[in-house]
């Protein structure tokens, strides 16, 4: 009989750095936010709504769908912003666009009605829980210590 005396390797799993995280929150953000969307228009009626011109309340023009456009570019520059802003501007950039985007999302269940309220429960209490991951992440930032400038300096004075 033999006997195993070596353990098993476990997964490494190495630290993830914060932009990362964001950017990928956010890019799940986009997946959802586009896809309720997208299945939106499977709901009886939808389509015909659009085509007589009306969007929930709003007439459909340029200017809404300028707004819709803004709508979903920001989070979609916020995957790129998150993994290229310096961390100082980034985390605070994070902070103020997830919290701006939280009520943002809650308001696309403004429409629905109770036979609905399942889908859009589900959709947008995913995409809140995603925008709240960044606000936990962006605040909860590491810090690293600042190096005094004296230290580092006073050894090249003549």
């Amino acid at each position: 009989m033999t006997i195993r005396t070596t353990t098993p390797n476990l997964l490494d799993n190495p630290p993830i750095p914060v932009q990362a995280k964001l950017a990928a929150a956010w890019t799940s953000f986009m997946f959802f936010y586009i896809y309720v969307d997208y299945f939106h228009l499977y709901q009886p009626g939808s389509i015909d709504q659009i085509r007589g011109g009306d969007i929930y309340v709003f007439d459909i023009s340029g200017t809404l769908l300028t707004v819709f456009v803004v709508v979903i570019g920001i989070p979609a520059l916020m995957v790129w912003l998150s993994m290229t802003l310096p961390a100082r501007v980034n985390r605070a950039t994070n902070l103020v666009v997830a919290s701006l985007y939280i009520p943002v999302t809650v308001f696309n269940a403004a429409s629905t009605n109770w036979e609905w309220a399942p889908f859009y429960g589900l959709s947008i209490g995913l995409e809140v829980l995603l925008l709240a991951f960044v606000l936990r992440s962006a605040w909860t930032w590491p810090r690293t210590k600042a190096v005094p400038a004296g230290s580092a300096t006073t050894g090249l004075r003549l």
